[in-house]
């Protein structure tokens, strides 16, 4: 396991945090303690954290918002790298040949702030991301989407470091896009930046659609409650939050998780919720549909620990 100081040496004393609960850093609001827990914006330090940690034989893993994601009550034995401080967001002005406009930013970007400050520019094609919980690295990695838009529309290319530290460029095509996936999570690259391409519109159209999709999305969705957005992927030919709704599961509950009652495909957090509570909501419910109806359902919430 890599040292205290030796982290303190590498990414500055006044980020790293030891023993730092999970719980704080999810949208789930759920985990235990992280050994350590590390914050940058600096492409070196990330670099020379990564190559530390593997050195030492150190577990870690990369986090953005938090928000598709289910830590162990237990926590996490080694180090998390938040990569919140690789927060710009710019505009190139230059069109590009045909036409549109790029937006440079990086991976700790919020896609709510990134969406608002394309609207506010005039530009429409991300307003499915105003309401997702997540940052823009976790959405690259898989290809988040809403209302009819996902990231593979708008994307141009990604500046990614690997496992040795090495930074390079991906354009879209070689991103590999499909439903929740990427050649990101295959390749175990860690999304420092990437390049989103935009045609003009009515900025208060753009705007009006935002507010209208986000109206939908609070009448929908158990926003109140801490949860990891859609728990289960949508399995072929199906929905997942309907099969969980037919299977009588809504409202199912164990400890303070439970299917939530607005929407079947969310499994939320209503007080004191802990990972072994939503483990056996989640169980529960995969067994039941699979019992009921033949389709297995297969966890979009990443767990971890």
């Amino acid at each position: 396991m890599i040292q205290y100081e030796k982290l303190q040496e590498i990414a500055g004393a006044e980020h790293v945090h030891r023993d730092e609960p999970m719980s704080s850093h999810t949208t789930f609001r759920i985990g235990g303690p992280a050994d350590y827990y590390v914050e940058t914006g600096d492409e070196q330090t990330l670099a020379g954290l990564v190559c530390a940690c593997r050195r030492t034989d150190t577990p870690f893993f990369i986090l953005g918002n938090g928000s598709n994601l289910l830590v162990a009550d237990e926590g996490y034995r080694g180090v998390m790298i938040s990569l919140r401080g690789f927060d710009e967001i710019s505009f190139v002005e230059e069109k590009t040949s045909d036409g549109k406009t790029l937006m440079k930013a990086g991976s700790g970007v919020l896609l709510s702030k990134a969406a608002m400050q394309a609207a506010g520019k005039g530009l429409t094609g991300f307003e499915f991301a105003g309401g997702i919980p997540g940052t823009l690295g976790g959405a690259v990695t898989m290809n988040a989407g809403a209302y009819g838009g996902e990231i593979k529309d708008v994307i141009v290319s990604v500046r990614v470091m690997d496992m040795e530290g090495q930074i390079r460029e991906l354009s879209a095509q070689e991103l590999d896009l499909s439903y929740r996936h990427s050649v990101i999570q295959e390749q175990e690259l860690i999304v420092l930046s990437a390049d989103f391409a935009f045609k003009d519109g009515d900025t208060e159209q753009i705007q009006e659609k935002m507010r209208e999709l986000n109206a939908q999305r609070r009448e929908k969705q158990p926003l109140e409650y801490g949860s990891a957005g859609s728990t289960f992927k949508r399995p072929e030919g199906y929905f997942a939050g309907k099969l969980i709704q037919d299977a009588g599961l809504k409202g199912y509950r164990c400890g303070d998780v439970m299917v939530s009652e607005k929407h079947s495909g969310f499994v939320v957090n209503v007080g004191k919720g802990t990972c072994h509570d939503a483990m056996q909501v989640i169980e529960h419910v995969q067994k039941a549909v699979y019992e009921q109806f033949g389709v297995e359902l297969e966890l979009e919430v990443k767990r971890l620990g």
